[in-house]
């Protein structure tokens, strides 16, 4: 099994959305309560052009896990930021997939000359995503108690960051 790690495509969006659709009803890591259709899907791949990357693992021929770096705000004064996430196909959990994509998205946040932060919203209980955040090195910088609400209990927000 071999491991390939590229620019997303448009041919991908079949599996990247069913990706994150299984995140949506099956986790609290999306804070999205419905899933994601075809439309929005190819939206949000138009936005992650330039230095908002995303890249895919794909493993035989397979969406294994994507890495994407969005806009972190609308407000122009956050143009330095951007915010990373990090979504993996439930088959391919636990193989080290999730830090091949940290490493390399990671390295493309640092080559842009105008991201100077990558933050990452992470559920509090998510303790998988905070260790590979902060095995890269990311720190938290703060908790927002609270904020949401999925599957009937309320969540809280842990913020990460990391400055190039």
């Amino acid at each position: 099994m071999s491991n390939l790690i590229r620019t997303a495509q448009l041919a991908d969006l079949p599996q990247l959305k069913a990706i994150y659709n299984h995140a949506v009803a099956h986790s609290t890591a999306t804070f999205d309560l419905y899933p994601r259709d075809d439309a929005d899907r190819l939206a949000w791949f138009q936005a992650h052009q330039g230095k908002y990357a995303l890249l895919v693992c794909e493993t035989d021929g397979v969406i294994a896990g994507y890495a994407s770096l969005s806009r972190y705000r609308e407000r122009p004064a956050f143009d330095g930021a951007a915010e990373v996430s990090i979504y993996l196909h439930p088959d391919f959990r636990g193989q080290h997939i999730g830090s091949q994509l940290m490493q390399k998205i990671l390295a493309f946040a640092a080559q842009q000359p105008d991201i100077d932060t990558v933050i990452s919203l992470i559920t509090s209980e998510n303790t998988v995503s905070i260790h590979l955040h902060e095995k890269f090195g990311f720190t938290l910088c703060g908790v927002i108690h609270r904020c949401g609400k999925k599957f009937g209990r309320y969540l809280d927000l842990s913020i990460y960051q990391i400055l190039f």
